[in-house]
């Protein structure tokens, strides 16, 4: 730890002495106007002088008299450069991308969880040479090659990179240039513990909320809890195609079909049972603190109805993805027929997909996920929307903290936010995969503090941490991507 810490300030040194000569420069500049200059002036005699009475080395007083300088000496003429990635392990596989600029800044994105780093390389070609500060534009030039769900990763990471990238040059927070903001700190939900015993469940949850400080819980009501035990579901036969997995298995398989289309059916006993452990939860979590719940399994919504029906009594704070987001019609069926709050979105891309679920009132509270949403200005504009018309939001999230500290900023802008999901909770290194530029923590009792002065994200990598951690099959760390410099096809998408 000491030789890290070490390592980081002797690299913080470096930075510094480099943003001097930078600041240096921009002095010495033709092209600088007589006020920045003297502003120049000024705030490096004035740091000069206090910390030469403090007694600090030379190195330290140029760290001080720099370190809140703004990075680009002009933001109008910046351009983007490069776009490269580290593919780290996190959820099995999450590329961390970085954008270049020809002013020596660069912003931090994220391809989402499980999507290819290529989402994200196929777009280098139609970005080189803009200004990164110009999000919307960018966003409209490659927002075309983004599809439903992790298809979106690549322009979502992209767009998170631009907030990133143009926060630092005006040296403001994300949050800020989404219009500011409405908290201080963001709610965070996390997965309820699993454990081989009731007694090691109910200490591990009380860890995750008495040490760990979280308010809002999520648990699992699967039907894959009650496959082995008799008389729990109507047609088995279909888990003999591929497996009973819901998330892997070849097309025809369980997983691979669609919640109607399977032809199971859960019992009254399969009813009771999935009961008995939403109520062994609720008894060692309590009232006071809300469960979400999800992965349910694929079946239809007449089912979906009973067993929302089955679990009314026990308040949860939502059922999540009952069926595929694209029917809207069944969400609002099984909406209209249950007490406790539905919600959707994770997988779905751009504000025009959620508008049916809105306008119809089809779930209680959005669900998106801004790796796959569109990124930070387009689920803001997501938030807003359903603001309008009655209806809440809660975000996914599963990435690095990269994309973490995008929602964060998202969430602190909009007025209508729930909790954030926090899926890496019990993962030692996560959060030391990044340096907090600000200063203070990432999560602090449940909850994550806004950055309120640091620029962009808020966030820098902790580049030790990252490379012990990359994905096995991709080692690599921010290698040139020279071969995706060049256009390859005809994008408009019309005559």
């Amino acid at each position: 730890m000491k030789n890290t810490l070490q390592h980081l300030i002797q690299k913080n040194k470096e930075q510094e002495r480099a943003y001097a000569v930078q600041r240096q420069a921009e002095i010495d500049s033709p092209f600088t106007k007589d006020n920045r200059r003297d502003f120049l002036k000024k705030t490096a005699l004035g740091g000069l002088s206090l910390t030469a009475l403090m007694g600090l080395g030379i190195e330290d007083t140029m760290a001080e008299t720099t370190k809140n300088v703004k990075r680009a000496s002009a933001p109008s003429d910046l351009k983007i450069t490069d776009l490269r990635y580290a593919h780290t392990a996190v959820m099995g596989g999450t590329a961390i991308l970085r954008i270049d600029t020809n002013q020596g800044i660069y912003g931090l994105g994220e391809v989402r969880d499980g999507a290819d780093p290529k989402y994200a390389l196929m777009l280098k070609s139609r970005i080189l040479g803009e200004n990164p500060c110009n999000v919307e534009k960018i966003f409209k030039i490659i927002k075309q090659f983004g599809g439903q769900s992790r298809q979106a990763g690549g322009v979502c990471g992209v767009e998170m990179a631009l907030w990133d990238l143009c926060g630092k040059a005006y040296n403001v927070p994300a949050w800020q240039l989404l219009g500011g903001r409405y908290r201080d700190s963001v709610r965070l939900y996390a997965d309820t513990p699993e454990a081989d015993s009731p007694e090691e469940q109910l200490k591990l949850i009380k860890f995750r909320t008495e040490e760990q400080g979280y308010t809002w819980l999520k648990m699992d009501v699967s039907i894959g809890e009650i496959m082995d035990i008799p008389g729990c579901i109507v047609n088995p036969e279909i888990f003999k195609l591929g497996g009973r997995s819901q998330w892997s298995g070849g097309y025809n398989s369980y997983s691979n079909t669609a919640h109607p289309f399977t032809g199971i059916q859960i019992t009254e006993k399969g009813l009771d049972e999935l009961a008995k452990i939403v109520d062994h939860v609720r008894g060692m979590v309590g009232y006071d603190i809300p469960i979400s719940t999800d992965h349910y399994g694929h079946f239809d919504l007449n089912n979906c109805i009973r067993l929302g029906q089955a679990l009314d009594k026990y308040r949860l704070a939502w059922l999540e993805d009952m069926v595929p987001w694209q029917m809207w019609q069944q969400h609002k069926t099984i909406t209209d027929s249950l007490n406790t709050p539905t919600t959707t979105g994770e997988d779905i891309y751009l504000l025009q997909y959620f508008k049916d679920l809105i306008d119809n009132h089809a779930v209680d509270i959005i669900h998106p996920d801004l790796a796959s949403s569109g990124g930070l200005l387009e689920t803001k504009r997501i938030a807003d929307y359903a603001e309008e018309k009655g209806i809440s939001m809660a975000m996914h999230q599963a990435g690095t903290p990269v994309s973490f500290m995008a929602n964060v900023h998202c969430a602190a802008a909009s007025q209508n936010f729930l909790a954030l999901e926090h899926h890496s909770v019990d993962i030692p290194w996560w959060e030391d995969m990044v340096i907090m530029t600000g200063g203070g923590k990432m999560i602090d009792k449940g909850y994550a503090p806004v950055p309120l002065d640091a620029p962009g994200l808020g966030i820098e990598l902790n580049e030790e941490v990252v490379k012990a951690h990359l994905h096995k099959s991709d080692n690599s760390y921010f290698a040139p991507t020279d071969m995706w410099n060049e256009k390859r096809s005809h994008d408009r998408t019309y005559s």
